[in-house]
């Protein structure tokens, strides 16, 4: 008898290990990024000072408050955050008055100006002691030339020298050589911000001429071209406070009134309370009221001609005062000689 039951074969179809996606990482890497946020905040949360804790839970209550803040973030780490009274809706927020400023003396802060002013003269007179050594052309004339600090600032000193004068005998004309040196110090001396004094003096021998024209017109015509020279050399003019002539009033060699050194420019670079001074800063003396004098004695008129003195026609009176160009006086007839 034949068998008739059916054959059934089974086939497993196997899969073969493949890629699962990567979903997973990116799941795994947000939960980390959230992580390392979450103890960001619990470290900076244990290292925050109260006053910092109150201002930030003062920024989330209410951040229109902090909007005019000094800083518009959260945690300023540089700076104390403020609420804004007008602004903000939480009156109960509040943060440490700030510190009041603590006063400092006018006496003490001009002292330590003073001090620093000090320090910029100081080496002021170093560099220009360094560019007289380093430019062979100033070392020429290195024995003619001195720095001294003074009360009034810094002084540079230029004087004469029998065999190198800076200026022809009797006249305001300088020597090429006295030119290179002014120009030459220009630029130094521009680098600090304060104004210069400019003084010409002369020897005690009197300018033999004629005329209103003498040592002290003379002294006054010299510093005026040493102004000239220094404006030459990119000196600022406004940088200029003062330029005077004391003829032969101030002499740098007592014991022979006629020595060389004697006919000199002095160069100063003011201090701050000596430009004060020039400039007349200083509060004015007190002038005296009317009747603090003798009884019955009529204070004199500072403007009033002297008796027996006819004022000056105009064009005389012109004359008198153009004495302050290079030729000194007007009339050829007059020699130029003197100091």
């Amino acid at each position: 008898m034949e068998n008739n039951q059916p054959i059934i074969i089974k086939r497993v179809k196997r899969f073969a290990a493949g890629h699962h996606g990567g979903a997973w990482k990116i799941a795994f890497a947000d939960f980390a990024t959230a992580m390392m946020a979450f103890f960001l905040v619990l470290w900076l949360m244990s290292t925050a000072t109260p006053e910092q804790k109150i201002a930030i839970a003062g920024y989330f209550k209410d951040p229109i408050g902090f909007s005019e803040s000094g800083t518009p973030f959260v945690i300023d780490l540089g700076g104390s955050p403020q609420l804004a009274p007008e602004r903000t809706i939480n009156p109960e927020v509040k943060t440490e008055a700030p510190q009041e400023k603590i006063p400092i003396e006018r006496d003490t802060v001009e002292s330590m100006a003073e001090q620093v002013e000090q320090e910029r003269l100081e080496l002021l007179l170093q560099e220009l002691q360094n560019k007289v050594e380093e430019n062979p052309q100033l070392l020429k004339f290195k024995d003619q030339i001195s720095f001294e600090i003074t009360p009034e600032g810094l002084r540079i000193q230029i004087t004469d020298a029998a065999n190198r004068p800076m200026f022809d005998s009797g006249s305001a004309r300088l020597k090429p050589y006295f030119e290179d040196i002014l120009l030459a110090m220009a630029d130094t001396i521009k680098a600090v911000p304060n104004k210069i004094s400019i003084s010409g003096h002369t020897d005690a021998k009197p300018y033999a001429g004629q005329g209103d024209f003498g040592n002290w017109e003379l002294s006054a015509n010299r510093a005026n071209a040493a102004r000239r020279a220094l404006v030459a050399g990119s000196y600022p003019d406004a940088q200029v406070a003062r330029v005077v002539g004391f003829a032969s009033s101030q002499l740098f060699d007592h014991q022979d009134p006629f020595n060389p050194v004697n006919r000199r420019i002095d160069i100063v670079v003011l201090t701050k309370k000596a430009q004060r001074a020039i400039e007349g800063d200083q509060p004015p003396a007190p002038q005296p009221t009317p009747g603090a004098g003798a009884p019955g004695e009529v204070p004199a008129d500072p403007n009033a001609i002297p008796p027996g003195q006819e004022p000056l026609p105009a064009h005389e009176l012109r004359q008198k005062l153009n004495l302050f160009d290079d030729g000194g006086v007007k009339d050829p007839t007059v020699p130029k000689t003197g100091s």
